[in-house]
C-alpha cells in the first residue's frame, strides 16, 4: 500500500503528539484497525464523522484540519505536497488546496514552491 496524503498528515500530527494508533483511536472512539489503514492507505476517505472525531482526537489546529478534510475528499493528493505544506507553516489551507487542484502534463515533479508562490499571486489578484 502506498502512503496517501491523508495518512502521511495523520502520522505526522499523529508523532508530533508521541501517541501510539491505539491511544489516537481511543481518543476518537474508533476501531484501532481501521485508524492504522487511514494512516498506511489501506483506506483513503473517511467520514465527515470519523474524520471529525480524528481532528479532535488529534487535537490538529485549523489549517492542518482543514488540509485534512481536503485531503479525505481528494485521496490522489500528492503526498509531497503535504510534506512541503507541513515545512513551510505559512502555507495556508487554501492555497495547500488550490495547488492540489493543479493538474500536471508529464513525468515531471512538480516544484511546489514555486508552484505555491504561482497560487499565492492568483488568489492575491483575486482579492
Amino acid at each position: 500500500m502506498a502512503l496517501t496524503g491523508l495518512g502521511f498528515l495523520l502520522q505526522h500530527l499523529r508523532e508530533e503528539r508521541r501517541d501510539s494508533l491505539r491511544d489516537v483511536a481511543k481518543l476518537a472512539d474508533i476501531d484501532h484497525a481501521y485508524y492504522y489503514r487511514l494512516e498506511t492507505g489501506g483506506k483513503e476517505s473517511p467520514s465527515d464523522d470519523v474524520l471529525a472525531k480524528i481532528i479532535k482526537a488529534l487535537k490538529a489546529g485549523e489549517r492542518e484540519a482543514e488540509m485534512l478534510r481536503y485531503l479525505a475528499k481528494h485521496p490522489e493528493t500528492d503526498t509531497a505536497l503535504v510534506e512541503y505544506a507541513l515545512k513551510d507553516k505559512t502555507v495556508t489551507s487554501e492555497e495547500f488546496s488550490s495547488a492540489a487542484g493543479a493538474v500536471f502534463r508529464g513525468n515531471i515533479r512538480p516544484d511546489y514552491p514555486k508552484l505555491i508562490e504561482r497560487v499565492r499571486r492568483m488568489l492575491s489578484m483575486e482579492e
